[in-house]
């Protein structure tokens, strides 16, 4: 899956309610389960870890979209075209 079409599914899935949400509360979801992803590396659970990361994932991609920010491009812009430090 490209990172264009996960975003995507996020968005069919979850932009309504985003929406409603609005932009801070779910920005706050994000660092929510960034620091739920933290609490998973410190106790060094290997399952919660995959789960955190598909969370801040996906939470990401819910932040990105209701900023009409297309994940993909900013990362191949910011990485690809400037060059990725080895």
């Amino acid at each position: 899956m490209e990172i264009r079409e996960a975003q995507e599914l996020i968005r069919r899935a979850y932009f309504e309610k985003d929406s409603r949400r609005g932009l801070y509360q779910t920005f706050t979801w994000l660092v929510e389960e960034v620091g739920e992803l933290a609490d998973s590396l410190l106790k060094g659970d290997e399952e919660a870890k995959m789960e955190e990361i598909a969370d801040v994932f996906a939470w990401l991609l819910s932040v990105a979209n209701l900023l009409n920010i297309d994940v993909e491009e900013a990362f191949k812009r910011k990485y690809i075209t400037n060059g990725a430090p080895p």
